[in-house]
């Protein structure tokens, strides 16, 4: 029997489908669902944590609407500021549904059965890999995650915000999720600038409907929500970005995982994750990535 190395341990690895073992495991559950069926994880701490993210962008556009924009007198400031951050609002909370609720790249559960194995045909030396958690044959690149309790197809990792993996399938709409909440974080911290030095300069009663007190306050918490989100996400998208140039996913970091993969050019990274060839599709959370020419896994033989 072959012995596995270091870093395969955790999982059943052999060139026989007799040694995956197969006969532990159930045929695969039928197929109850199409491609195009929504993807949602039923898990509490993610459900509640995507409900806290939509109600937090609520209490901004509530903030910036009702209390710094229609009161002032500068009809075009409040129509571009209002339009500029409610389109970035509406694009990060789109980019965070389609996030959540896009299958990231789940391995078939339960396909590790003796058919299955047979039919890949495997040839002599070659080597595949079973969960033993899912009994899935599992790809290159793929972790099982226990939130989700499937493996992942180049899992980065489990975010209870988006209630969901970042994966194969969905890494596009996180980056873009990050991306617009720092937009609009930012967005909100000048406009809270703006109308502190105006409100110091005019009679505070005229810079909101309001009262003083209750202005201040909101202002106060909008001013921290920002500056909080702003530092977070945008150090989550620089990651991201990072990780995508560098062809190397959080876990893969993490557990410094053997790179068996060709090396491609940085542009090319990230043409595999936000479509090929690049237009401002990349931009959309609407535009599932078409990577065209840009080849999803190159393996060094």
């Amino acid at each position: 029997m072959m012995k596995s190395s270091p870093a395969n341990r955790g999982r059943d690895i052999e060139r026989q489908a007799g040694y995956l073992r197969p006969e532990h495991c159930m045929p695969p559950p039928p197929q109850t669902h199409s491609a195009g069926d929504m993807w949602f994880i039923r898990d509490c701490c993610g459900i509640v944590c995507g409900v806290i993210t939509w109600l937090l962008v609520f209490f901004a556009e509530f903030v910036v609407i009702f209390v710094m924009l229609l009161p002032l007198k500068s009809m075009l400031y409040s129509l571009v500021n209002g339009a500029l951050f409610n389109g970035l609002a509406f694009l990060a909370l789109a980019s965070h549904f389609k996030a959540m609720c896009t299958d990231p790249g789940a391995v078939p559960k339960g396909n590790a059965t003796k058919e299955f194995i047979e039919s890949l045909q495997l040839k002599p030396g070659q080597v595949v890999y079973k969960c033993p958690k899912c009994c899935s044959i599992k790809p290159d690149r793929a972790h099982h995650c226990s939130v989700c309790k499937r493996c992942i197809k180049k899992m980065d990792h489990h975010c209870p915000w988006v209630n969901n993996c970042v994966g194969e399938s969905n890494q596009k709409y996180f980056v873009l999720f990050t991306m617009y909440i720092a937009l609009i974080s930012l967005h909100a911290l000048i406009m809270v600038a703006v109308n502190f030095v105006f409100c110091f300069e005019e009679d505070w009663a005229k810079c909101s409907s309001f009262s003083p007190p209750t202005t201040l306050i909101l202002l106060i918490l909008l001013c921290f929500e920002s500056l909080l989100f702003l530092i977070f996400t945008a150090v989550m998208f620089g990651t991201q970005v990072h990780s995508i140039c560098n062809d190397e996913t959080g876990i893969e970091q993490l557990k410094k995982e053997e790179r068996r993969w060709a090396k491609r050019s940085k542009w090319m990274n990230m043409k595999v994750v936000f479509g090929h060839p690049f237009s401002v599709a990349w931009l959309s959370p609407f535009a599932p990535p078409d990577h065209g020419k840009a080849n999803l896994y190159q393996y060094v033989v």
